[in-house]
């Protein structure tokens, strides 16, 4: 499959790759995007998805890292890991008590809690560096909290870009905030009223990982 990588501006890239675990029953897209930015000779993949050879190239070149904007969207994590020994950015998957005190879940059915990056996390298969909501990451992003505790949105500065999960997406009706696995007890506006200080940054990108990228004035119309 060829992937048509088009670069938003120098040092931004943005492709899209149709989801291996994708259902006709979905709401979302069979495609999904993933994005890479080249900060000053750091190379950092957001959600990566067949990353582009030209883009793995580069990322072989340079001090690179993976970020996960929740631990979910592990998508190539574990492939990109054995090839190029880069570390990953994550939140930390779902806790059997979280399971249990959110969902209703036994302790039986939660067992060990979210089988996400068990690669990662259990078997040590790469260097893992979790993060959550309210830190600042080294490579200068902030982390604000998704319509999950480990679903973030993350703004990078250096490229005035917000990068979103599952909480901001385009299911082919402009970006919105996500309603539909909102966790119980959590509305649409407690969701917006947190992530409302981006609108006072200087916000010219938003990347979509579940849509593509658009910009301020459909970030403004989604939080309002």
């Amino acid at each position: 499959m060829v992937r048509v990588v088009r670069e938003l501006q120098a040092g931004l890239w943005h492709w899209q790759a149709p989801h291996p675990e994708w259902r006709a029953s979905e709401p979302w897209d069979q495609n999904v995007s993933s994005y890479a930015i080249d900060d000053d000779g750091r190379m950092l993949l957001f959600d990566p998805l067949a990353v582009p050879s030209e883009i793995e190239a580069l990322a072989a070149e340079r001090e690179t890292a993976i970020v996960l904007t929740a631990p979910w969207h592990e998508r190539d994590a574990e492939r990109l890991v054995e090839r190029l020994g880069v570390p990953v950015y994550t939140p930390l998957p779902d806790t059997p008590e979280y399971l249990m005190q959110t969902y209703g879940l036994t302790a039986e059915q939660a067992g060990d809690g979210s089988p996400d990056l068990v690669w990662l996390l259990r078997e040590q298969k790469g260097e893992a560096r979790p993060y959550a909501p309210g830190d600042r990451l080294p490579f200068g992003a902030d982390v604000f909290p998704g319509h999950k505790p480990n679903d973030t949105v993350l703004w990078v500065e250096s490229r005035r870009a917000v990068i979103s999960g599952d909480t901001l997406v385009d299911f082919g009706r402009g970006l919105e905030i996500n309603q539909r696995w909102l966790r119980p007890g959590v509305t649409r506006e407690q969701v917006a009223e947190q992530l409302r200080p981006l609108l006072e940054l200087p916000v010219e990108h938003v990347l979509a990982t579940h849509g593509g990228p658009t910009d301020r004035a459909a970030l403004e119309r989604a939080l309002s």
